[in-house]
């Protein structure tokens, strides 16, 4: 009866956690597409002005991976659709040919630096109250 009971209380927690990840990351959406972007492309943008503060500076595809709650191949496509779009660019690593490097351009920084307070904001208003 008692591991039942816990069972039910860690299962009730658990839709909890999704239910507020629902709502923030529609919110995220909902604030970002003025700007053109959703939460997952904030993530890989906000990711990237993390890991690779200065202009120029690379980061690794597969260090995203584990990151951004993507597949390979839908990070794949969404870095595709950023890179179309002007905000990061690709190249192949060569000490390792079928590694990628992705940077932030010019303007996928400042896209950034303008949607930062928004998401920031959302995530205040989600998590904070």
């Amino acid at each position: 009866m008692a591991v039942n009971t816990v069972s039910t209380g860690l299962e009730e927690r658990w839709r909890d956690i999704l239910t507020v990840h629902a709502r923030t990351m529609c919110e995220i959406d909902r604030a970002l597409h003025p700007h053109g972007l959703g939460a997952s492309d904030f993530e890989v943008l906000d990711i990237l002005a993390t890991e690779s503060p200065r202009e120029g500076d690379q980061c690794r595809v597969q260090n995203l991976v584990g990151r951004v709650h993507l597949s390979q191949s839908a990070l794949s496509r969404l870095i595709g659709r950023l890179e179309k779009d002007g905000l990061v660019e690709r190249s192949m690593c060569v000490e390792d040919r079928r590694g990628v490097w992705v940077s932030l351009t010019r303007k996928g920084r400042d896209l950034h630096s303008e949607v930062l307070p928004l998401q920031r904001g959302v995530l205040a208003k989600m998590l904070d109250g």
